[in-house]
């Protein structure tokens, strides 16, 4: 099980980790809006290889066999992997690379309020989330837990589906005089 849930781990951490980079490089020109689209899509994607894992799993090593509990057990170590890498990958980024990050996205939440043609009272109450923001956002406990809540999850509900599809039971002689 070791074996499959690093290769698998590391692989979607892997993916996820080389998209985030090359999102932020484009954040400027295509936008948070459409950043958080493609974010969350390479998320699911990296995803993917939870299932692959899981599948993997059930071939190699219970030769063809699985309970759905053996298969959450895969699918969820893979997922903490994966998280673990694109977590650790955004706190080296962002307290590291990107001073200002915390700042342009809390402008950019502020301009939002203001073009959606909310009231002043509304406009205030962004303000005020948006500088909240920034202060929780550079703590880097909170940081950690914030970031670590965009990518597990999709890894959760991808175990959870995977686990659920890929179980087989074992036939043992009673269960196939049972069904014939």
């Amino acid at each position: 099980m070791k074996k499959t849930v690093l290769t698998f781990g590391l692989i979607s951490g892997a993916i996820a980790i080389s998209t985030m980079l090359a999102t932020l490089r484009l954040e400027d020109k295509i936008g948070y809006d459409k950043g958080y689209i493609l974010g969350y899509t390479v998320i699911v994607l990296s995803a993917l290889f939870i299932f692959f894992g899981v599948r993997s799993y059930r071939e190699n090593v219970g030769g063809g066999r699985m309970t759905f509990g053996r298969g959450f057990a895969v699918g969820i170590l893979i997922t903490l992997i994966a998280s673990a890498c694109y977590v650790g990958t955004w706190e080296v980024v962002y307290f590291n690379f990107m001073p200002g990050f915390a700042e342009k996205y809390a402008a950019h939440m502020e301009e939002q309020a203001k073009a959606s043609g909310a009231s002043q009272q509304k406009i205030d109450e962004k303000v005020r989330e948006a500088r909240q923001f920034k202060q929780m956002y550079d703590n880097p406990v909170i940081n950690v837990g914030l970031t670590f809540m965009e990518i597990f999850p999709v890894g959760l509900l991808v175990t959870l589906v995977s686990a659920g599809i890929l179980r087989r039971k074992v036939l043992t002689p009673e269960t196939r005089t049972a069904s014939a």
